[in-house]
């Protein structure tokens, strides 16, 4: 009796281990498609191990910084168009004051002499002014605003903080021995060296009438300038 049941427990035993064995080749032949994905997946999400590196070189650029100076004088020169009179040579100095970071107000005095006429040099014998006369001096105030801010950069290394500026403004011309109220629009291009030093490029246009031709008519006046400025 013992034998009969050993027997027939030892066969029930073989039968479950040949029938989990059978199950677990199955399970194994179904899923063996999906390991290499899966492996793959796991590397991708461990954070310990990119798979690509970052390599960056970080360039080291020097700045100009400005401190809080609100003074500015400046020296200039250039070309101004006197209408009717040609392009003439003209110098000037300029004072600024800078109230905020947007805004300034500009006084500023230039000198030209203005050239013949066409039509004295046509006719060789007139001359509608004197030497004396034709010295032009002009002086405006002027409150300008500052726009576009950025940098120019001169090397890899090494930019400049730089600004774009409108003005406008009202003043005197002095011109053939009168003295003719002036109204100006402007704008120019700033670029800092230094926190002392600037360099201005900029363009004005000093409008007035005058009757130096027997009727009054409204003149437009360009100067171009390039100049040298010091903060204090």
């Amino acid at each position: 009796m013992a034998s009969w049941l050993q027997r027939f427990l030892l066969n029930r035993k073989f039968l479950a281990k040949k029938v989990f064995t059978k199950r677990a080749l199955t399970a194994l032949l179904i899923t063996a498609p999906i390991w290499p994905a899966a492996s793959a997946l796991a590397q991708q999400d461990d954070p310990l191990e990119p798979i690509v590196g970052a390599d960056i070189e970080r360039r080291q650029i020097t700045e100009d910084m400005l401190d809080t100076e609100n003074f500015e004088i400046g020296i200039y020169g250039g070309v101004l168009g006197i209408e009717d009179f040609g392009s003439n040579s003209v110098l000037g100095l300029s004072l600024a004051y800078h109230i905020s970071e947007d805004f300034f107000v500009e006084a500023i005095y230039g000198v030209s002499e203005a050239q013949k006429t066409s039509y004295e040099l046509l006719s060789g014998a007139v001359e509608l002014l004197n030497d004396a006369e034709r010295e032009l001096t002009y002086y405006s105030l002027a409150v300008g605003y500052k726009v576009l801010p950025g940098q120019v950069y001169v090397s890899r290394n090494m930019a400049f903080n730089t600004h774009f500026y409108i003005t406008a403004g009202a003043g005197n011309t002095e011109f053939a021995a009168n003295r003719y109220a002036t109204y100006s629009l402007g704008a120019g291009y700033k670029i800092y060296l230094t926190d002392m030093f600037a360099v201005d490029i900029g363009m004005r246009d000093h409008m007035f009438s005058h009757e130096l031709f027997g009727e009054s008519r409204k003149t437009n006046n360009f100067a171009g300038r390039i100049g040298l400025s010091v903060f204090f």
